[in-house]
């Protein structure tokens, strides 16, 4: 009687454990984004960003708007990409610093995964948790081109005509144009689905970072064009960087 008392007592408290542990799996557990999420007001798809690899693409730059109020910038990744990327219990919290983009215009990180994963941005703002879209990175299957030689510029004027072609990849749906002066200072950010933007027209302009009415272009200053070319899950395809001066 003892010695089965004493089995059925053990198979109780196994039982018990093993119900616990899987009890605790089915729920997030703390340290990831669906537990930093809990009790938070959030706003899903509301903050910009995107990623691509760097001209050393083991190198990955993660991109991101931070709209004026915005704070507590974080990005979470996951650990690869078998997984459902609109699950936040597989997010984790990266660490990377902050890096200013167009003296600050817009920030990034720059992180050296080693493997392809997915990747949230998030910040808060007025009182509540703002999420990007999820990023699936590509450094392996897709490196980012770098291919300046595919904009052409008619810099005819004060109001130049920028236009350019895709490289290898074909599943860009949106492109991001900056124009900047010689001080790295955006001057006018502004995202199209054409494959052609003319400065500062918004006639074709789908999206406008643009905070205020950018300056009029002056004849004979340097300038920059810097686009990219970004796929339905925020890879950047190309990336282009071009000066000129307006005649």
């Amino acid at each position: 009687m003892i010695k089965r008392s004493l089995v059925s007592s053990l198979l109780a408290v196994f039982l018990l454990l093993v119900s616990c542990s899987s009890d605790n799996e089915e729920l997030p557990a703390d340290g990831n984004l669906a537990s930093d999420l809990r009790d938070q007001e959030m706003v899903l798809g509301n903050v910009i960003a995107c990623a691509a690899s760097n001209e050393d693409p083991s190198v990955v730059s993660i991109f991101l708007y931070p709209r004026e109020g915005a704070s507590n910038i974080n990005f979470y990744e996951t650990e690869h990409l078998e997984v459902d990327e609109n699950n936040f219990s597989h997010y984790t919290k990266g660490t990377a610093e902050l890096i200013d983009v167009f003296n600050g215009y817009l920030l990034k990180y720059e992180i050296v995964p080693d493997q392809e994963k997915w990747v949230i941005v998030t910040f808060e703002e007025g009182g509540k948790v703002h999420l990007s879209n999820p990023i699936r990175l590509k450094q392996l299957a897709k490196p980012t081109e770098y291919l300046p030689q595919n904009v052409t510029v008619d810099n005819s004027g004060v109001m130049p005509i920028f236009s350019w072609e895709d490289g290898a990849f074909d599943d860009t749906i949106i492109y991001f144009q900056v124009v900047s002066d010689e001080n790295n200072m955006l001057l006018s950010g502004t995202y199209t689905m054409d494959q052609m933007f003319q400065y500062y027209e918004l006639d074709n302009v789908v999206l406008n970072i643009t905070v205020t009415e950018p300056p009029s272009l002056v004849l004979g200053n340097n300038y920059n064009f810097s686009l990219l070319a970004v796929s339905e899950d925020n890879w950047v395809n190309l990336f282009a960087e071009v000066n000129f001066t307006l005649e």
